[in-house]
């Protein structure tokens, strides 16, 4: 049960991004596709940059956009991590197809197809749950043991379809849901940015910014997987308004650029 302070700070949280992501909102509906486009690749090479921090790795700027930017004609070999730069890429623009599509609700099936375009190999194998508890992992919580991740995933697979679950706000039901996959950890690897692309395509299901948790919070992250969702959720709540603002802030730059120019002209 949250503490009262903990749920006055979240509750002026909710506010506080509320009050953001509306001007968000009616901001980016008259924005040009090129500026929407432009902020939207850097926003997803940030992304890509973020997440790969949390899993322990260092991916530069070069290397993200060479891998992505379909304008860019680069070399894969001379790019170590250029594949999986790319199917993560892949898996989140097919998430964010599917946040569009209002016929295809969140499955466990939806989860399960995500992870086999991050491990296409494990896919091929009919995306088979662990069979041991990983000796060496960057995550340190309690997770289930291997005989009851099946059992465990049909009850995560149950609680995503109930009608009280669909009810939740979509920070709960998605801090809740990153939290509940998680304790499971059903694959040694991929599992951590399975529930990123999961929860980020709930956000934008919702028509809020994605969530980007910076890799100055990767501590904070991993010990709120060893807490509750409460964690997971002021993370979530902090990463979307940060980039509604950030999004907010490019616009009005380009505004203010917009007179410069044509006084030059």
């Amino acid at each position: 049960m949250l503490r009262y302070k903990e749920t006055e700070d979240i509750d002026a949280r909710y506010v506080e991004v509320e009050r953001v992501v509306q001007q968000w909102r009616a901001r980016s509906t008259g924005i040009a596709p090129s500026l929407r486009n432009e902020f939207a690749l850097r926003l997803r090479i940030s992304l890509i940059h973020h997440d790969a921090a949390l899993e322990g790795e260092v991916l530069s700027y070069s290397e993200i956009k060479a891998a992505i930017d379909p304008s860019i004609i680069s070399d894969p070999s001379l790019i170590p991590a250029y594949e999986e730069i790319k199917r993560f890429n892949d898996a989140c623009n097919t998430a964010s197809e599917w946040a569009g599509n209002k016929k295809k609700p969140l499955k466990l099936d939806t989860v399960r197809d995500l992870y086999g375009m991050l491990s296409p190999d494990e896919k091929a194998k009919g995306l088979p749950y662990r069979k041991e508890n990983p000796l060496h992992r960057l995550y340190y919580h309690d997770i289930a043991p291997p005989e009851k991740i099946q059992l465990a995933m049909r009850k995560l697979g149950e609680w995503i379809e109930e009608p009280a679950t669909r009810q939740l706000h979509v920070f709960e039901r998605a801090a809740t849901l990153h939290f509940k996959l998680m304790q499971i950890f059903p694959w040694a690897k991929e599992t951590g940015r399975t529930a990123r692309i999961v929860c980020n395509m709930m956000f934008e299901e919702a028509g809020y910014p994605i969530a980007i948790i910076h890799s100055i919070d990767r501590q904070r992250y991993y010990e709120a997987l060893r807490g509750d969702h409460v964690g997971l959720l002021s993370l979530y709540l902090e990463a979307v308004q940060t980039t509604a603002e950030s999004e907010l802030k490019v616009y009005d730059e380009a505004d203010k650029a917009a007179p410069r120019r044509r006084k030059r002209a």
